[in-house]
């Protein structure tokens, strides 16, 4: 019997297990959700918003290593995707979109809501096309599906409203093929690059995620060099776990162990990670790095031997070529920078802080009001949250006290726009993400300025009965933005957020919502947030002055801080 085209597509969707679709309904895609309504095993999750519904397909996309699917109308609601598959593509993360189209005879026309989808994508896909007569499928279908898996990225596929309940021309399964091949550099690099890492007195290790499938091959490089491992933000869930080398994050968001351990070795090896930072790399010193993408070497900082390869497969055939290190002092040195760190860090996350005399010193400076500080709420979420939960976060001080605070332990996930670093991906990630394992404790860490921009997505997470917890770090004000403001010496302007209680709107649509303003509430707030059943919205208001100090704090940005609260406290901000 033939197949319609819109048949053709949702059949293979089925055929490579995915479960869910995301979107907004709309006429173009009529034909494609009827089938969906019609087929055991692949459900139609109705979003608010399609960016939205791209965050989600993206966030299954990340968590399960298999397609995601996402869908937009014609025109606007096409573009609406735009964002979260930017999130997508940079997070390289294998994402379908398909988008309505005006009637074939009309495109090129400026009919009504038209929009060129294959310009529009053209920067954020990987493979994008129109379907154009149902003679096209499902050859094109295959195309889109393995230019997205095979190059972990988002691919696009325009189908006109007028197509999707056609006959396809040819009425045979789709087939993908989609293996990926497992490389690893030749013999004589691999040997100049053990002669590198041999010869050096102090190597240092930088790991991202591309290494976390080669964990114990990860380790015992890091034994045989002794060498310190800093880690991106992406590798904390992997690698954060169990690991006597582990010296935490470096960047704005790291710690001074991790900065020490850089700027004093005299090698780097480079693991899996792009980190874009070129600051914050060290200077003087010999890098060897590994990537499974060639384009990656020598980008951000200069490379004396650059190997393209899996991480895993080039580590195994390395490791037999190093020899032991001699002398663990560099390694020792910055753990004990790093342990040292860690229990300042803690004393401020403890909420009997504010009442000892260092607390009252500096709350006297940051605090007057004796708000919740952000830096407890995140070291409660850690202690409550289950040991296989899966966490999302906002881009900005949702993310930083994430980094410092809460642990990838046990079979912990992690994901946010850390790519991108877009607002609002945290909720809509955590739909996805909870839709992808329904049995699994889902957090969100949301800022309140990125839950707000989706906020209308609370309503999908009602409608599906999702449990997540969503944790709202409420301080205000858009305190990423606040603080690069002050560290340049300006007055804060525009960041300020008029809050409702979130906490109120969260129960006015049909979820239990806490609101937390008390220190001494912090702890119970949050164990009644992850031990009540059903989707929870637990609002905690948070000290909006609170300062993430930088792993390499400088002069500049200290002076910078002093001269914008000056201008914040003199009349008219000191034009």
């Amino acid at each position: 019997m033939a197949r319609t085209v819109a048949r053709v597509i949702v059949d293979a969707l089925k055929e490579l297990g995915v479960q869910h679709v995301f979107g907004v309904v709309g006429d173009a895609l009529n034909p494609l959700t009827d089938a969906i309504r019609t087929t055991d095993g692949v459900d139609w999750i109705g979003c608010r918003h399609e960016e939205a519904a791209a965050f989600a397909a993206g966030a299954q996309a990340q968590l399960s290593g298999t397609l995601g699917v996402c869908t937009g109308t014609v025109g606007p609601g096409s573009v609406h995707l735009l964002n979260g598959l930017y999130d997508a593509a940079k997070s390289r993360a294998p994402v379908l979109a398909i988008c309505g189209q005006v009637p074939v005879a009309e495109i090129g026309s400026d009919y009504f809501q038209e929009v060129d989808n294959d310009l529009l994508f053209r920067d954020v896909a990987v493979y994008r096309a129109t379907v154009t007569s149902p003679d096209q499928m499902p050859r094109m279908l295959e195309s889109a599906v393995r230019a997205a898996v095979g190059q972990g990225g988002v691919a696009v596929l325009t189908v006109p409203g007028d197509l999707g309940d056609q006959e396809a021309g040819d009425d045979r399964p789709a087939r993908f093929a989609l293996d990926r091949a497992v490389t690893r550099p030749d013999d004589p690099a691999l040997a100049e690059a053990a002669d590198l890492l041999n010869s050096a007195s102090r190597v240092t290790m930088l790991v991202g995620c591309g290494a976390r499938p080669a964990r114990a091959e990860v380790l015992r490089t890091a034994e045989l060099l002794a060498a310190p491992m800093v880690l991106t933000l992406k590798a904390k869930e992997g690698f954060e776990d169990d690991n006597p080398f582990e010296v935490g994050q470096t960047g704005l968001i790291g710690n001074p162990a991790a900065a020490h351990a850089l700027d004093h070795g005299d090698a780097l090896l480079m693991l899996g990670t792009d980190f874009p930072y070129r600051d914050w790399y060290p200077k003087d010193c010999k890098v060897v790095q590994i990537d499974a993408r060639e384009e990656n070497l020598g980008r951000r900082v200069p490379v004396d031997v650059g190997l393209a390869g899996d991480a895993g497969a080039t580590l195994r055939a390395l490791l037999p070529l190093l020899k032991e290190a001699p002398d663990r002092a560099h390694l020792e040195d910055a753990r004990t920078r790093f342990a040292r760190w860690k229990e300042g860090q803690q004393r401020l996350a403890d909420p009997a802080h504010e009442h000892r005399w260092t607390g009252r010193l500096r709350a006297a400076l940051d605090n007057r009001s004796h708000q919740i500080r952000p830096e407890a709420l995140a070291a409660a979420v850690d202690t409550y949250a289950a040991e296989d939960a899966v966490f999302t976060s906002d881009t900005g001080m949702a993310t930083v006290w994430l980094s410092r605070f809460v642990t990838m332990r046990g079979s912990r996930r992690l994901i946010g726009s850390y790519n991108l670093g877009s607002m609002a991906n945290a909720m809509p990630q955590a739909l996805g993400a909870q839709l992808w394992d329904p049995d699994r404790q889902i957090v969100a860490l949301c800022g309140d300025g990125g839950l707000s921009m989706l906020l209308g997505d609370l309503m999908t997470i009602r409608t599906y009965r999702l449990p997540v917890k969503l944790v709202v770090f409420d301080n205000h004000s858009l305190g990423m933005v606040k603080l690069e403001q002050e560290q340049a010496g300006l007055p804060e302007f525009g960041t300020e957020l008029d809050n409702p209680d979130f906490a109120a709107v969260a129960t006015a649509l049909g979820l239990t919502g806490i609101r937390v303003t008390d220190p001494g509430d912090l702890h119970d707030g949050v164990r009644r947030a992850f031990e009540t059943p059903g989707p929870v919205l637990l609002d905690v208001v948070t000290n909006p002055d609170e300062v993430a100090v930088p792993g390499r704090p400088t002069a500049r940005q200290g002076w910078g801080f002093a001269v914008a609260k000056v201008k914040e406290i003199l009349p008219g901000g000191a034009r």
